[in-house]
């Protein structure tokens, strides 16, 4: 029996993507779809990157990028997306953290043999925090390489915790950027988009 997009009983998640308005406006009129990014220093490797449950750190980024010269950016803007996890490499979950730390050594031992240099993690700017992540992006598609070539599942997508930004208070554990994302690798994933509206104030929020 052939099973259509909705056929799964998922356990869905809300993500925000932060990009210029008119990509907004062609997405939500169903003229195109979000793109993967596929940057040799994007934090969890190739996908549709998301800010999870995170409408103002999605504008928060939108606007900075606004701000380069030459970016595609001009009117910052928001537009959500209701995603099923899938499959997912979750790097909040033990298992998968074992599992990138293996794929690591791989990278290592596969960079020794070919002469390649293990790429690293760098700040950018004035930034104390990692923002190129050319490391972890070169692993993580290691992840998924030797995943495809041992014939195993593909993942859905990669989730991430980041600490970012300077401490919230003096001697925190918490930083001021801190966030949760979502990279979505099976584009299937995407079961609607949506545009983020304002809470009413006249009802609670559930």
């Amino acid at each position: 029996m052939k099973r259509g997009l909705y056929a799964n009983r998922p356990n869905l998640t809300i993500g925000f993507h932060g990009c210029d308005q008119s990509v907004v406006d062609k997405v939500i009129a169903g003229k195109e779809n979000l793109l993967a990014s596929t940057n040799d220093y994007d934090w969890l490797g190739s996908g549709i990157y998301f800010w999870e449950n995170n409408e103002e750190r999605a504008l928060e980024w939108a606007e900075i990028l606004s701000k380069r010269p030459g970016s595609s950016i001009k009117t910052p803007a928001v537009i959500g997306a209701v995603i099923d996890l899938g499959y997912c490499f979750d790097l909040t979950d033990t298992a998968y953290l074992r599992e990138l730390k293996k794929s690591y050594e791989l990278a290592v031992e596969y960079c020794r043999i070919s002469g390649e240099k293990l790429p690293e993690n760098k700040p950018i700017g004035g930034s104390e925090d990692l923002l190129l992540r050319k490391l972890d992006c070169y692993v993580i598609e290691m992840m998924h390489r030797v995943n495809r070539e041992a014939n195993n599942r593909a993942y859905d997508s990669v989730r991430g915790v980041f600490w970012e930004g300077r401490p919230l208070y003096p001697n925190a554990g918490f930083a001021e950027k801190n966030h949760i994302q979502i990279c979505v690798c099976n584009p299937n994933c995407i079961k609607g988009y949506f545009l983020p509206r304002g809470i009413d104030v006249k009802y609670p929020n559930p």
